[in-house]
């Protein structure tokens, strides 16, 4: 066979340049085959098909074929590779901050994959550029900021977007440290609840991971702003460079939220005292919060959308801290969390253009890119290659969800958490770790029968005598949690996490928590139930 014939079959694998009625149905086909293929997987069960472990030393040896495939064939073997995989939409999935996506934001991933434009640059992105400028203006006025003199740009996750806003503060602190390299006295702080890829960023940049100043956080799991102060200023004694600032909007495992106007009053003061030449940058994390400020104009008083009491205070605790989101310098946003789009869809929001321009490269280290067009960001961007998807997907789900339905599918996800935190506390032997906490996610432990639920949380959290039971417990609900996610595999209960450290001790042990993180808006008061009838049940079988 000579190649021309193989070139043939490999013409008919890609989508046709040119409108061909015939092929246009191939195609069609074969993306609804593939669905579903998928479609036929799913049970009543919250993943797909059966569970099985991949043997991943035998996938080592893998190699490529000697001949050709077809399609079809690649297809069925490609939905097999989701066997297992979790259903996040499912009623009965509450494991993590990943979310189920909608129909648009998915067909926003198909087109810009089936055309691969290249953010890079608008010659190669089109109309596409536009769409990430669209989303950048929409959610600068979201959250405050001024669309004129914002921008932003979508990257390759959470970590890029703080990677982004730590880069800018580095420049800010420490000029030219792109031309000579990033300088010792550069410092960059955190709580020790925010996420663990400031560790990672401060490791890459090459600040190094010892000048990451980790703050503790209050029993509300937000920065101490007192050992803030006490910590800022000792570097600024010792003549470190305050590189960045990074405020947790919305932690990963309890929804805790800093206080960013204080912390910025606490900055601008700092910058008056010790004379600085320089403003260090602050940079939100707020990859799960930011979308709360849809409530940023809500009237919480007439509650025009009807929710519960409780939900509605909740609601508005977590508004008055993420409706000053503006005032920082730049904030991480993840459309994939709390936006309803797939993997990846990241944008970090700067407040002035001016703070990106800094990490921008000399034409003459591109010489074969950006001769005309209006939108360059390839001239500042960490990428050289950035996809269309997590534009298009976000845009998808602005436009379908508007104010309106960001509101509705945010207050019922946080309605169903109070409704099984009030369950959790409506039993003797659990107890809610973060009762007080506004977001979507609740830590939770179960004790067994005769302990003090209502004191044991207090004394083991702050009496040193308590460390034996503490870890006796922690063991206790690592063993819950097996059996709740057991009785899940068979479909009889829900998918439910842990975490190994909710937070330490005020003598230095982790306290284990359950999780349940509530994103589905298929979730409703029955699945709630089932958490906690699951919890108790397996209360009565370990003992």
């Amino acid at each position: 066979m000579t190649y021309r014939n193989i070139l043939e079959k490999i013409r008919l694998a890609f989508p046709q340049p040119i409108s061909d009625t015939i092929h246009d149905s191939y195609f069609v086909h074969s993306m609804m085959r593939a669905l579903d293929q998928v479609d036929a997987l799913k049970t009543h069960l919250p993943f797909l098909g059966s569970i099985i472990h991949g043997d991943f030393e035998a996938a080592k040896q893998t190699k490529l074929a000697d001949t050709m495939s077809s399609v079809e064939v690649v297809t069925k073997e490609l939905v097999s590779y989701l066997e297992g995989v979790t259903i996040f939409g499912h009623p009965r999935t509450q494991q993590n901050v990943v979310a189920p996506t909608t129909i648009p934001s998915l067909i926003g991933v198909l087109l810009a994959s089936l055309h691969n434009p290249n953010l890079a640059w608008d010659e190669f992105s089109r109309l596409v550029a536009l769409a990430e400028v669209e989303v950048t203006a929409m959610t600068s006025q979201l959250i405050g900021y001024d669309p004129e003199q914002a921008s932003g740009v979508f990257t390759f996750g959470g970590t890029g977007t703080t990677l982004y806003g730590v880069k800018m503060g580095l420049e800010k602190a420490c000029p030219e440290t792109m031309q000579k390299g990033t300088p010792e006295n550069a410092v960059v702080f955190v709580s020790d609840t925010g996420h663990y890829c400031a560790a990672n960023i401060t490791s890459w940049l090459g600040i190094g991971t010892d000048n990451l100043i980790t703050i503790p956080t209050t029993v509300e799991n937000e920065i101490d702003l007192k050992l803030l102060e006490q910590e800022l200023r000792k570097a600024l004694t010792d003549g470190k460079k305050i590189a960045t600032i990074i405020a947790t909007l919305g932690t990963t495992d309890a929804f805790g939220l800093d206080n960013l106007k204080q912390i910025v009053m606490l900055r601008d003061s700092l910058v008056d005292e010790f004379e600085l030449d320089y403003q260090p940058h602050i940079h939100a994390d707020a990859v799960i919060g930011w979308a709360w400020s849809v409530f940023n104009d809500y009237d919480f008083e007439v509650n025009p959308l009807g929710f519960r009491p409780r939900t509605i205070r909740a609601l508005a605790g977590a508004c008055r801290r993420i409706r000053h989101l503006s005032l920082a310098d730049s904030v991480g946003i993840d459309f994939h969390k709390t936006g309803f789009a797939p993997y990846i869809s990241s944008l970090v929001l700067v407040k002035d253009q001016v703070d990106l321009d800094l990490l921008k490269r000399s034409p003459e280290q591109m010489p074969y890119l950006y001769h005309f067009g209006q939108y360059r960001p390839g001239m500042f961007t960490l990428e050289t290659s950035r996809a269309g998807t997590g534009p298009l997907a976000a845009l998808a789900n602005l436009k379908l969800f508007g104010e309106e339905g960001l509101r509705a599918i945010l207050g019922h996800i946080v309605e169903m958490t109070q409704l099984l935190r009030e369950h959790l506390e409506g039993h003797e032997g659990t107890t809610v770790l973060n009762r007080g906490n506004f977001g979507t996610v609740t830590l939770f432990r179960a004790y067994p029968v005769g302990v003090d639920t209502f004191e044991i949380k207090r004394q083991e959290f702050e009496d040193a005598t308590y460390r034996d039971s503490l870890i006796a417990h922690n063991t206790y609900n690592q063993e819950i949690f097996q059996y709740v996610n057991a009785e899940a595999m068979e479909g009889r209960g829900v998918f439910i996490s842990t975490t190994d450290c909710y937070r330490k001790t005020t003598y230095g042990e982790p306290i284990v928590a359950l999780k349940s993180f509530i994103l589905s808006p298929f979730v409703d008061e029955e699945d709630v139930k089932t958490v906690v009838a699951k919890v108790l049940e397996a209360r009565e079988v370990i003992g």
